[in-house]
């Protein structure tokens, strides 16, 4: 059966509305679109041209790293954090420090996170960065002790509207320590083992 593109438009804003969270093209066909003969190229223009019927308005259609959603304008934010008796929970120096490390330099362990603050990371701030679902363990690292090798998440990008790690702002490279060698591992090599996020 064949809909119109309007009816079409209409129904994936409805889902991504009602969602609650991103969806990507193929949970769009495999969902709401299932009945309807419509091709992943034709669903991107159909989202481009509801990202595009959204350009003037205070929400917009966002692609983050797990799909599309919407979401209110960041030119609104101050405005619109009024109608939340709740603040967002503040985030500690060191946690912040320790998650633009990962981020930054991943995969990496908390030991080598340690030797470029130039001060122990806690185990609370690795479980806070987890708890929130923006870190996660992807393996450990082939050295002595075999240290977890921490990474990002799908809900790290998510959060800060990303799309992929490549749209990380540029770091000035003053400020990027060099990040200091780390025992071998018996062989001479330091390869690990995990599997990243997809």
């Amino acid at each position: 059966m064949a809909l119109p593109a309007e009816r079409l438009k209409t129904l994936i804003e409805a889902a991504l509305f009602v969602a609650g969270r991103p969806l990507n093209v193929s949970e769009l066909k495999s969902s709401v679109l299932a009945d309807y003969p419509v091709t992943s190229r034709y669903v991107q223009l159909l989202l481009a041209e509801i990202r595009q019927d959204y350009s003037t308005r205070g929400v917009e259609l966002k692609e983050v790293a797990s799909g599309w959603r919407f979401q209110a304008r960041q030119e609104y934010a101050e405005e619109l954090s009024r109608l939340w008796s709740e603040r967002a929970p503040r985030y500690s120096r060191a946690v912040m420090e320790t998650l633009t490390l990962i981020a930054y330099r991943q995969p990496i362990t908390r030991a080598e996170i340690e030797a470029i603050r130039g001060v122990a990371v806690s185990s609370q701030i690795v479980n806070t960065l987890k708890e929130r679902g923006w870190v996660r363990s992807i393996g450990h690292k082939e050295v002595a002790g075999r240290p977890e090798l921490l990474a990002t998440t799908r809900e790290f990008l998510d959060y800060f509207n990303l799309q992929s790690l490549e749209q990380l702002p540029e770091l000035d490279p003053d400020l990027q320590p060099p990040l200091p060698p780390m025992p071998m591992a018996e062989g001479g090599s330091d390869q690990q083992s995990g599997n990243p996020d997809e």
